[in-house]
């Protein structure tokens, strides 16, 4: 029986060998007691994907046995929905995630970028994750929904908790359910706030949208609206925080292929065509979620074997993306530049793809081209480094970096 465990730290430290035994033994895997199946193989993971009749969010995307649970949108808003209500849901909130509207973000980004990447350069050594990865999508989301520079710091400490696992834990540790608590007690707090006080900030906005459907018009609830700003605090801050910081460390490990990117970064724009392959080879190689879990509703064909009705199925995306049928013989191999756009799994597929996948992208390649732009090379201290543990996210907790600038 392969030995997969996705709690082990072993296998956060490096998740790749697992997958590619998955996909030559065990594509359709199933865990020894039961517990889980898991697709690995790229095909399947995008069948899983496109399929939301036989396989449902309802009770959320994490193996957590306390988070697997009718009550899941809670914490993961419409990400934890079925249609119709996720497609009402997400029609409300998508209005501040169009790419025009991500678009007019740009100028503040990169305003938040120089901001922070000026002192990196300025110490010249430096923890990357704590000066600038952590600090830069915090700052995006927060301002989207109008929190204040005071309380980032604070937030962005219990979203950490909220996805870290303890070794030898299998469950939503205790001290993620007083993350949880205190997000939502402060998020129904801001809620509370901008009702009384509307500004221009996406929370304000939420409180008055209606969305119009059968001649019938709808207003979102408290619950859902502070369950949306909890999955911000997340999908919208972790996951970036963690792409950026993956993308320098690969690059760090491939000199000679961020060698040409600097040298192409002669100005802002340069910079960022510049970046943007960078991004999407980090996005395949070692993207920031790893797997997203459903809940089998029909038994459900994948492979050859029938994941029945009650089950639940893991969707191994960082598996899907390594697998060589799709991307070469050459996938375990960290090219920049490689074609991949129309395959990639980071963000999904069909319904539930990723809303927040053009601003994730903007502020990756803004934070990059600021990078290359000032720096002539630039390294990390792998020895030192910490990685987080998490069953859905991978990246780092700590990357120390030094710099060189131009």
């Amino acid at each position: 029986m392969i030995p997969f465990a996705p709690y082990d730290y072993d296998f956060h430290e490096d998740p790749y060998p697992m997958y590619a035994r998955l996909r030559a033994e065990a594509p359709v895997y199933r865990s020894p007691d039961g517990d889980f199946w898991a697709l690995a193989r790229h095909e399947d993971v995008a069948d899983a994907f496109r399929d939301s009749t036989r396989l449902s969010n309802s009770w959320g995307v994490s193996l957590d046995p306390t988070a697997y649970s009718p009550q899941a949108e809670k914490s993961m808003s419409f990400l934890a929905m079925d249609d119709p209500r996720h497609m009402r849901l997400r029609k409300l909130v998508s209005k501040g995630f169009t790419p025009r509207r991500v678009n007019e973000l740009a100028p503040r980004i990169a305003e938040l970028t120089a901001q922070h990447w000026s002192r990196c350069l300025e110490m010249g050594e430096f923890d990357f994750v704590a000066d600038f990865a952590g600090l830069l999508p915090m700052d995006v989301v927060s301002e989207l929904l109008g929190v204040g520079p005071n309380d980032r710091a604070y937030l962005r400490t219990q979203s950490d908790l909220l996805i870290h696992r303890e070794e030898g834990v299998t469950d939503v540790p205790e001290a993620a359910m007083y993350a949880y608590l205190e997000l939502h007690q402060y998020y129904t707090a801001l809620l509370a706030e901008r009702r009384k006080n509307p500004g221009d900030d996406l929370v304000s906005a939420l409180t008055v949208a209606e969305l119009v459907d059968d001649g019938r018009s709808s207003a979102l609830s408290d619950e859902e609206i502070i369950g949306f700003m909890m999955l911000m605090v997340v999908a919208g801050n972790e996951t970036t925080t963690k792409l950026l910081a993956n993308s320098v460390f690969w690059g760090a490990q491939s000199p000679d292929q961020i060698a040409p990117i600097i040298s192409a970064a002669t100005s802002q724009d340069d910079a960022v065509d510049a970046v943007a392959p960078w991004v999407q080879e980090t996005l395949r190689y070692d993207t920031s979620t790893q797997m997203l879990l459903r809940r089998v509703v029909e038994d459900a064909e994948y492979g050859g074997r029938v994941i029945p009705a009650g089950d639940r199925v893991l969707l191994l995306i960082g598996s899907a993306n390594r697998d060589q049928e799709v991307f070469g013989p050459d996938a375990d191999e960290y090219r920049i530049g490689r074609d991949s756009a129309r395959t990639i799994m980071s963000f999904g597929v069909g319904t539930h793809f990723c809303l927040g996948a053009h601003l994730a992208r903007l502020e990756t390649e803004l934070g990059l081209a600021e990078i290359v732009r000032t720096v002539s090379e630039f390294d990390v201290d792998v020895q030192r480094s910490e990685r987080v543990h998490s069953v859905n996210v991978r990246g780092f907790a700590s990357l120390p970096m030094t710099v060189k600038g131009r």
